[in-house]
């Protein structure tokens, strides 16, 4: 019988101060789903964590309980049993719209999240011809029309056939592709608060002040205490991470799947690089 995977996806904020276009997912066998799923709700509830865990939810009331789940989130992906991507696009490096055709423009959305299930898992690496591959994705609500849907889903299918994926052993079926709501999968709310966190400190939102103050918000100053610890606990597996910067593959390819926590800088073909985008530019 075919192994299986099982990926949990989510996206946030298109257009940031200085990144956008950020994707984020987590993938586990599926042998181990059940018994993760298990703590992290066991767990939740413990914490009197009620309804659906966000990072826009995060207060100054939660948030040491919201630190303190992380940590058996972040256990799971030090041990191995779950891996953890985050995928964005720096604002320096733009395409110039006039050069995109009008129907690449209008699924920009879908592009790149093809990009992101087709490289940053490292999924051609999982497995091979000999030992197969089942691979099941759980997308949180994709915002666009059915159509548009189906024919990206029907993208999704067809990776394992590319040029790129040959003999890699990996099958994915219509059957396989899921839209959920994140209220309801543990894990899809544990990618938000992940996500949200490197999309807050990547476009120095945790420097913001409200209008007319010379002090942050509650809000604002708890997000990044969260922050910091999700900081802490991938340096605990790399030292020295850069969160702006795709992480090393440490001159293994292979590494794209074996590593429990990788960021991908995505720079797309064709950008043309805009300095006054950079934080550099804007300390000036």
């Amino acid at each position: 019988m075919a192994k299986e995977l099982v990926i949990y996806c989510d996206e946030s904020l298109s257009k940031g101060t200085y990144f956008g276009d950020f994707y984020g997912g987590v993938i586990i066998s599926s042998e181990n789903l059940e018994s993760v799923e298990s703590t992290l709700e066991n767990a939740k509830s413990t914490l009197g964590l009620t309804g659906e865990m966000k990072w826009n939810k995060i207060s100054a009331t939660d948030f040491e309980r919201y630190i303190e789940f992380i940590s058996i989130f972040f256990g799971f992906i030090k041990d191995g049993t779950v891996k953890a991507r985050i995928q964005f696009t720096p604002r320096a490096h733009q395409i110039d719209i006039n050069t995109v055709p009008q129907k690449n423009r209008d699924v920009k959305f879908f592009l790149l999240y093809y990009q992101f299930i087709k490289w940053a898992f490292g999924l051609k690496h999982s497995s091979t011809s000999e030992s197969p591959t089942r691979v099941r994705i759980y997308f949180d609500e994709l915002p666009d029309s059915q159509a548009k849907c189906v024919e990206f889903k029907d993208y999704i299918c067809r990776i394992p056939s590319t040029q790129d994926y040959s003999n890699s052993g990996i099958f994915i079926t219509p059957n396989d592709l899921y839209e959920v709501d994140s209220k309801k999968h543990i894990l899809l709310q544990c990618i938000d608060i992940v996500l949200g966190s490197m999309q807050f400190r990547l476009n120095d939102q945790h420097k913001a002040k409200p209008e007319g103050q010379k002090r942050r918000g509650k809000k604002t100053v708890a997000k990044e205490k969260v922050y910091k610890h999700i900081n802490s606990q991938i340096r605990d597996i790399y030292p020295n991470f850069n969160i702006g910067k795709s992480t090393s593959d440490q001159g293994d390819v292979t590494n794209r799947w074996h590593h429990p926590y990788r960021h991908w800088e995505f720079i797309p073909n064709g950008g043309v690089y805009d300095e006054t985008a950079t934080k550099a530019a804007n300390r000036k």
